[in-house]
């Protein structure tokens, strides 16, 4: 790659490095290729690389100030390492960041969780949907995978795009294991402990369609493709409804709320790091919070004043 060689064509052989050797999944290429294109926008349309400065980059960043500052950090964080893997690829291309101090304060927010009583609502709504027979027995297919899909969520504390790159390969019923393939590559084994979660997914193994056998993966659609982690969301969001939640809930939440409860029975932080595949204690630390109702039985029942 040259100094003469466009924003577009240097954006195009990063994408697919990040395809190819990187080996990234499409949803955070597609969100690297969104942030380029707008700093290629921002910067002139189609610059050289050798008009790309820490003007540029100022421009750039002064663009970015109505977006909330996690949205802020991800598109910073896009950039440097398109900046970096041009630098790598052309000897004569100055990376302006090298000169540059970016630093973004990133407000401290508490994780959003349900209440045990809320999921344990959910989960029995779709236990007794599994179980519905009669006219409706054509579709009780996609009750059973539903709940399997909530129980293994909420069991393992699993992100919902690991859950949904599931192959059969990575369950194994007969042990109660399954293996989840986690951000960077990283692989890590959690035990489905809880018997409901083995029984709704063994139910799900049982009752697929048959045309679901002709894909790897262990959730499919009506279809029999792999399942969509926006189905996943809609399903969530309208089992939420049905159950008079009146909260806003994500399939993410089943893992704040799992590491949540763990963390309530003094469970040990690194254990909880090593389930959820965080690569960093503090991420996981952020579960740490105390919620009022546990606060006052703390300081009711464990206050040093009651010893004095």
């Amino acid at each position: 790659m040259e100094q003469e060689s466009m924003i577009s064509a240097a954006t195009e052989e990063y994408i697919r490095h990040c395809r190819f050797e990187r080996e990234l999944d499409e949803k955070t290429i597609s969100a690297y290729r969104v942030d380029l294109e707008q700093f290629a926008t921002v910067v002139g349309g189609d610059p050289p690389l050798r008009e790309v400065s820490q003007e540029c980059m100022k421009a750039w960043l002064g663009s970015l100030a109505h977006y909330k500052p996690r949205t802020v950090k991800r598109k910073v964080a896009s950039l440097m390492s398109f900046m970096h893997y041009l630098e790598c690829a052309c000897a004569s291309f100055e990376n302006p960041f090298r000169r540059m101090q970016v630093k973004i304060k990133r407000p401290e927010t508490l994780p959003r969780v349900m209440s045990g009583s809320e999921v344990k609502r959910m989960l029995a709504h779709l236990e007794r949907e599994a179980g519905t027979i009669g006219a409706k027995r054509q579709k009780r297919y996609i009750c059973v995978r539903d709940w399997a899909v909530v129980e293994l969520l909420f069991c393992t504390g699993m992100r919902i795009g690991e859950l949904c790159r599931l192959k059969n390969e990575d369950v194994d019923l007969a042990e109660g294991r399954v293996r989840i393939h986690g951000e960077g590559d990283k692989e890590r084994i959690v035990d489905i402990c809880p018997a409901e979660a083995l029984a709704a997914l063994r139910a799900w193994m049982t009752v697929r369609p048959s045309g679901s056998r002709a894909t790897d993966a262990v959730f499919t659609n009506r279809l029999g493709n792999g399942l969509a982690t926006q189905s996943v969301r809609a399903m969530v969001h309208d089992l939420a409804r049905k159950c008079d939640i009146r909260k806003n809930v994500t399939p993410h939440m089943f893992r704040h709320t799992f590491a949540s409860l763990l963390l309530e029975e003094d469970v040990d932080v690194a254990y909880i790091q090593h389930i959820l595949g965080h690569s960093s204690i503090a991420t996981t630390q952020i579960y740490l919070h105390v919620n009022p109702k546990r606060q006052r039985e703390i300081l009711m029942n464990r206050h040093p004043r009651a010893r004095l």
